[in-house]
């Protein structure tokens, strides 16, 4: 009995480090990383006080939207969950039946590259900015029901523009990938137009 108690400590421990770093994990993710059943990682997300990965993403999201500047919600496609503005920021986005080529059920390109335009200048944030340049590459179709998670990075910052990097994944897969140069006015005094 003991040693039945220590292993589901274990797992709930390992279970509460692994969220940390991958909170957008679905129950049936986890289930299948443990090696345990669903109803299992539902139990110990209860004993953890962890809520399921809707309430997680929309905790995140609220958050996330508190601090952006320069794009409205209507204009993100995607669900923005994390921003460091001037840093970096995470979205999500569910494939769902309107977005697919018929019939395909491959989803359009332009949704992949305006998740990942919409969320470079949100993690820009500047009030006031222009995309001068993109240059992306698909690496392979997204279908129907996969999420793609788009992670974008300021990689360069000069006095009136930011080089971003956006990477799009579904689970660990690189499916897209995009750099966008922002300008953005030149502020009184200069300054830094990431920041």
């Amino acid at each position: 009995m003991a040693g039945r108690k220590g292993k589901r400590e274990e797992r709930q421990e390992a279970l509460r480090r692994y969220l940390q770093s991958n909170p957008f994990a679905t129950d049936e993710e986890l289930a299948r990383r443990f090696k345990v059943s669903v109803p299992t990682i539902r139990l110990d997300r209860l004993a953890l006080g962890i809520p399921e990965v809707r309430e997680r993403i929309m905790a995140m999201a609220q958050e996330a939207r508190s601090r952006m500047r320069g794009v409205t919600e209507a204009e993100l496609v995607g669900e923005l969950v994390e921003l460091q503005p001037g840093v970096m920021g995470i979205s999500i986005l569910e494939v769902l039946p309107e977005m697919l080529i018929q019939p395909t059920g491959v989803a359009r390109g332009h949704y992949l590259f305006a998740q990942a335009h919409s969320l470079a200048l949100a993690t820009v944030g500047e009030e006031v900015m222009l995309t001068s340049s993109a240059r992306v590459r698909y690496r392979r179709p997204v279908k129907m029901g996969e999420r793609v998670i788009a992670k974008a990075v300021v990689k360069v910052k000069r006095e009136t523009s930011c080089l971003v990097s956006v990477y799009s994944r579904v689970g660990q897969e690189l499916v897209f990938k995009g750099q966008f140069i922002i300008k953005t006015p030149k502020k009184n005094g200069g300054g830094d137009p990431c920041a």
